[in-house]
C-alpha cells in the first residue's frame, strides 16, 4: 500500500518504507517506481504505459519522504532544481559513539565498488572518485550512540554510511559500513525541501521515523523535530 503524502497534477510525494529499493533491481522485489506508477494507472484509470519520472533515489535499507515527477516537464525542472541545490534533503541518523565535532561539514571523495556495491573514501586523484558533501549537527547523546541531523548537499550512493563510517561513527546496523549489530538501518529521510516544478511554491515535507528499536531511545529529540 502506497503511503502519499501529497500530491497534484505534476508532482507525488510519498513515504519510502526501508527495505524497499527505489527502483527495480536484480531481487525483483516490488520498487517504488513501479509502486507509484501502479498507485496512479489505477487511481486515474489510465490505460498503457503511465509516465513517472525518477528524480532522486533512497538506498534500499533507508526509509523516508521521496518526491516523483508526474510529466516530463516536472521531472526535468526538479532534476535541474536538485544540480542547482535548491531541493534540500534531510536526515536523521543514530551512529556509534560520540563525535568530537557536535557540528561539521564532512567532504570526501567517494568511489563505488559496483561489485561489492559498497562505497570507500579515498583520495581526490583516484580514478572515478566523486566529490561528496554533508552536513551534520549532533540533536542528542546517550552513552554509546548519538543522533544526528544531517543536511544531504551532494547526493552519491550510500554516501552518508561511508562518510560516517570512514570518521570512525558508522550508522547503528549499518553491517555493510562498520556496525556489529543488525537490524533496520538507523537512517531516515525526513525532511524534503523543494521548490514546485511548475508554480515555485517553496514546499516543506516532514515525516518522523516511528520511534521503534533504537529511535525510542531519542523519541524526545526526535519529536521537537515535529
Amino acid at each position: 500500500m502506497l503511503n502519499v503524502i501529497y500530491e497534484d497534477n505534476q508532482i507525488i510525494v510519498v513515504i519510502k518504507p526501508q527495505n524497499i529499493p527505489t527502483q527495480e533491481d536484480s531481487s525483483k522485489d516490488a520498487d517504488m517506481l513501479t509502486l507509484v506508477k501502479n498507485y496512479i494507472k489505477e487511481k486515474y484509470n489510465k490505460p498503457g504505459n503511465v509516465f513517472v519520472g525518477l528524480v532522486h533515489r533512497l538506498d534500499r535499507p533507508t526509509g523516508g519522504v521521496m518526491v516523483f515527477a508526474k510529466t516530463s516537464k516536472a521531472a526535468a525542472r526538479l532534476s535541474e532544481s536538485i544540480k542547482e541545490n535548491e531541493l534540500k534533503k534531510n536526515y536523521l541518523a543514530i551512529v556509534l559513539g560520540t563525535l568530537k565535532e557536535k557540528k561539521q561539514k564532512l567532504v570526501n571523495y567517494l568511489k563505488k565498488n559496483e561489485k561489492t556495491n559498497t562505497v570507500t573514501v579515498v583520495g581526490q586523484a583516484v580514478s572515478g572518485a566523486k566529490y561528496a558533501e554533508l552536513d551534520y549537527t549532533v540533536i542528542s547523546e546517550q552513552k554509546n550512540t548519538s543522533l544526528l541531523k544531517i543536511n544531504l548537499v551532494t547526493g552519491r550512493s550510500h554516501q552518508i554510511r561511508a562518510q560516517l563510517s570512514n570518521l570512525g561513527n558508522p550508522i547503528v546496523n549499518d553491517v555493510k559500513y562498520g556496525s556489529k549489530t543488525k537490524g533496520n538501518l538507523m537512517l531516515w529521510a525526513y525532511e524534503l525541501k523543494l521548490v514546485h516544478p511548475t508554480t515555485k511554491q517553496k514546499m516543506t515535507f516532514k515525516v518522523l521515523p516511528d520511534c521503534v528499536g533504537a529511535w525510542k531511545v531519542y523519541e524526545n529529540a526526535i519529536n521537537t523535530l515535529a
